[in-house]
């Protein structure tokens, strides 16, 4: 699946001024961002997040996951290094959509936790994919990254990709009461580096 390059604009935050860029894919017409700051095709490694949408979490303030606190955190990590690029993906739900999520969250309130209850769905427990983000970085002369992540699947889908990662920053933020199972779920099932103490 191929994504092209539509557009960018400014994107005043309480972070800090980034540069937003608008990217499409081809066939699905799925559409995704990067958020960009300071000069990040200068060739030195560049401080990255690679953030999965999270309507529930992003924009909702859900405290069933910790993908809120990740997203802001990383734009405001970014914001105090002055440098860095931030990758919006467009893959609610760690990839099944946002009424499927729905669905996941019914069960999981029945006693599932998030990996049976995708199963339980039909679908695998992560469906993520990260080619697009290799035309993205491409587009913005990005070539080597820090990233912030505690999911060294990631790490390992970005490199298979010909992107350098030369560092994992350990990205663990937003642990409440709510979304226990859940954290702990991603750290026995799903490869998640992270303590839980």
């Amino acid at each position: 699946m191929s994504v092209s390059f539509v557009a960018e604009s400014r994107l005043p935050t309480p972070y800090g001024e980034f540069i937003m860029h608008g990217f499409e894919e081809s066939g699905t017409g799925k559409e995704h961002l990067a958020l960009t700051m300071g000069d990040v095709s200068q060739g030195e490694p560049v401080l990255a997040r690679v953030h999965s949408e999270c309507l529930t979490g992003d924009a909702l303030f859900s405290m069933r996951c910790d993908c809120g606190p990740q997203l802001q955190a990383a734009l405001e990590k970014i914001a105090k290094e002055g440098r860095g690029v931030l990758l919006y993906l467009r893959q609610e739900g760690r990839g099944i959509g946002l009424l499927n999520k729905v669905r996941a969250y019914h069960l999981q309130d029945q006693g599932r936790d998030t990996v049976q209850a995708n199963e339980e769905l039909g679908f695998e427990p992560d469906q993520r994919r990260y080619d697009m983000c290799k035309t993205m970085l491409d587009h913005l002369g990005v070539s080597s990254l820090k990233l912030m992540t505690n999911n060294p699947k990631k790490v390992d889908s970005l490199t298979e990709l010909g992107i350098e990662v030369v560092e994992r920053i350990p990205h663990q933020t937003g642990q409440n009461p709510h979304n226990q199972k859940y954290l702990e779920t991603k750290v026995w099932k799903l490869g998640h580096m992270y303590n839980m103490a």
